[in-house]
């Protein structure tokens, strides 16, 4: 991946504007969930929580979106805004108020970026708000799962897989139930999740589709 594992949270280190390698199972998983028949329905307006050096956000806007964008990473935001200045991306993140500042959006995109917050339930809280009532978060990060953790440990890769020396690194390990209880939670309805990257038994990643209710309260659950 083109984040080095250096610097505080918002110093994660981009040295170019590809796309990385989680990408290329991702990607085509979220633009197939995109054309599905609700989600052609659905006004091309798109927002992306955690868009690190732009690459995926290009490639959104190339399947005919129009994108916004937040990240922490100065670097990734310095990188996206020099190689695609047709996108709106900007400095931001979950612990601000996104919705104040962008506005509410029929989809919210955020890619493997749960798993890096200290704060999960403010990042789904977060998440919740930037979603308008009707619409849809789409949401990876990495699978655990029995199967797949236990594989891991009888071949000795748990420690590659679990990168405790990766300052800043994955801090968050989340199971499909946690997930959902995430999500559900923060107010989302009709969450369902996806296993991609290999076999569904030892999947690298999920992706979860939640809805936002067309009825909700300010003092909604978070």
């Amino acid at each position: 991946m083109p984040i080095s594992k250096a610097g505080g949270l918002d110093g994660y280190k981009f040295d170019d504007a590809r796309l990385n390698s989680s990408h290329g199972y991702l990607l085509p998983t979220v633009l197939g969930i995109l054309r599905n028949p609700g989600f052609l329905e659905t006004p091309r307006r798109l927002f992306e929580l955690g868009c690190g050096n732009g690459a995926a956000a290009n490639k959104l806007a190339a399947a005919g979106y129009n994108v916004t964008g937040v990240d922490p990473s100065e670097d990734g935001i310095r990188i996206a805004n020099s190689h695609f200045p047709h996108l709106k991306l900007s400095k931001g993140s979950a612990y601000d108020d996104l919705a104040k500042q962008h506005g509410q959006f029929p989809i919210v995109i955020s890619l493997e970026v749960v798993e890096h917050v200290y704060a999960p339930r403010k990042f789904a809280a977060t998440l919740f708000d930037l979603v308008e009532p009707g619409g849809s978060a789409i949401i990876s990060t990495v699978y655990h799962g029995y199967w797949k953790n236990l594989a891991l440990a009888i071949t000795g890769r748990l420690d590659a897989h679990f990168t405790a020396l990766w300052d800043h690194g994955h801090i968050k390990f989340w199971s499909m139930k946690t997930l959902r209880q995430l999500l559900e939670e923060a107010g989302f309805q009709d969450v369902s999740i996806l296993r991609v990257g290999r076999f569904p038994t030892l999947a690298k990643s999920m992706i979860a589709i939640a809805k936002k209710s067309t009825i909700h309260t300010q003092e909604g659950p978070r």
